[in-house]
């Protein structure tokens, strides 16, 4: 029997173990990780990430060929293949601060791994890394290794949060990096294996290993890139009177360039984009790429410039202050369907409402209190470490509070500001929720899924992302 261990029992690793221990009951896999917490919810009927559809396939599994563990040596010692889903947050001082991918949780585990290894192994990479770990961890397998022969393979999961088991059941396709030497595609083989139980071969695409770790990289980057240009040409069609949605509507029946990602909105989130484009750029620097650096850092740039002007353009809107208003925050999750607030634009947001002194009422429906509080409080890239290594939280800001209800976060607000797009926003009674607001009552839509024409009617002053100003508005310009 093949045994399979992950290490690492997060967004990635949780799901994508679940799944292949659904499609492959004749393989026994664990997932492990330190932080015992997150293993006894694993283990519990409240699972530690939302998902929708993942309730049902650990539940299928575990107990049978699936299991968690906070006893990770025992399990990768064990094992055939040990996946390593660790987190690579981003460096926040050093060389390549602000930029590089920090590799050290990857690093202990590579040394762990050959410390604990009494057998042959396959490791294969699961985070997101920089283009050449792979080398790196080579060689600290091979220089501890007691004889022990590893394999190193690149795996980059392309999930999407919200529908990741959907894509885990049918993905577009899955990339397997390993060496071009026999050993090293004997290893892609038996990866490639583990997938066909499922996943058509002509969907697993075998590269080397170089290849496969930039791919990933390059196709968040290149998904940023579309949300950016759309973010970017509505800026314009704010200033030109145009409608974002109808210019990005006609632009997507282009089949060059299809409709996907031409959303506009208050800009984009997850533990991935920002991350992976910074890292792309520090790759590109250290390369003597200074150029092509630029280009990507622009997308960065558009993104965070989408934030600050959502953030004026509220202020601007409610006679250029919002001190001591309530403002109402629908929506704090980084998008639908997930409770993930990892680089979600509602934090930049909030902080920007939060300086200019605004009392802020925040209701989403999957995060908790304690989760947006600690997200407020927190420093950049702090998130990307594990709980347990994170900030503890201090005292809760006295000028947030969080709700369980959309009614009771807008009761008395000066306004509304959507930033996730939750299906439950676009049905809500919006006659009584104007009643119940304060006079002028706003609406900003950072997220485009209110019926304008409806709200105005209704008695409210409307902004939303890329389209026609409201009359109000025009005379009140939001300078970024």
């Amino acid at each position: 029997m093949v045994k399979i261990c992950c290490i690492g029992a997060g967004y990635v690793g949780g799901p994508t173990m679940a799944v292949i221990a659904l499609k492959c009951p004749e393989i026994q896999v664990a997932v492990v990780d330190i932080s015992v917490p997150r293993i006894s919810a694993w283990n519990s009927d409240t699972l530690p990430i939302y998902e929708p559809g993942l309730d049902e396939v650990v539940k299928k599994c575990r107990g049978k060929n699936l299991l968690f563990s906070s006893d990770v040596e025992k399990y990768v010692s064990e094992a055939d293949i040990v996946f390593v889903s660790v987190n690579t947050p981003t460096k926040t001082q050093g060389l390549g601060a602000g930029k590089a991918a920090d590799l050290t949780y990857w690093e202990s585990a590579a040394r762990m791994i050959a410390d604990v290894s009494k057998s042959n192994k396959i490791v294969v990479e699961k985070s997101t890394v920089p283009v050449k770990t792979a080398e790196a961890i080579e060689k600290i397998l091979t220089h501890n290794s007691k004889g022990i022969n590893f394999q190193i393979l690149s795996n980059p999961e392309f999930l999407a949060e919200g529908t990741a088991i959907q894509d885990l059941f049918e993905p577009d396709r899955v990339l397997i990096g390993g060496r071009e030497t026999p050993e090293g595609q004997k290893a892609i083989k038996a990866l490639r294996d583990v997938y066909a139980h499922w996943v058509p071969v002509d969907r697993i695409i075998c590269t080397n290993l170089w290849s496969a770790e930039l791919l990933k990289l390059a196709a968040n980057a290149f998904l940023a890139q579309r949300i950016s240009s759309v973010n970017a040409m509505s800026a314009l069609c704010e200033a030109t009177g145009a409608d974002v949605s109808q210019v990005s509507h006609a632009v997507g029946k282009d089949t060059r360039i299809g409709p996907k990602f031409l959303n506009a909105s208050v800009g984009f989130g997850g533990s991935c984009f920002q991350k992976d484009i910074l890292n792309l750029v520090y790759i590109c620097e250290c390369n003597g790429l200074p150029e092509v650096a630029n280009y990507w850092k622009q997308v960065i740039k558009v993104n965070d410039y989408q934030k600050t002007r959502l953030v004026n353009r509220i202020v601007s809107s409610m006679f250029n202050t919002v001190s001591g208003k309530k403002i109402a925050i629908l929506g704090f999750a980084f998008k639908k369907d997930t409770g993930d607030t990892r680089e979600t634009p509602a934090i930049d947001v909030c902080k920007g409402l939060l300086g200019d002194k605004a009392m802020l009422s925040i209701y989403d429906p999957q995060v908790s209190e304690e989760q947006i509080q600690r997200d407020l409080s927190m420093n950049k890239f702090d998130w990307d470490h594990p709980v347990h290594l994170q900030p503890t939280s201090p005292s809760s800001m006295k000028q947030v509070s969080v709700v369980w209800d959309a009614y009771a976060a807008t009761k008395d607000a000066h306004g509304i500001c959507i930033l996730t797009e939750w299906d439950e926003f676009k049905t809500l009674d919006y006659q009584k929720i104007y009643d119940n607001m304060q006079k002028p009552a706003f609406v900003f839509d950072g997220r485009n899924i209110v019926d304008v024409a409806k709200l105005r009617e209704i008695g409210f002053i409307v902004y939303s992302i890329g389209k026609p100003l409201d009359e109000w508005l025009k005379d009140m310009p939001a300078v970024a």
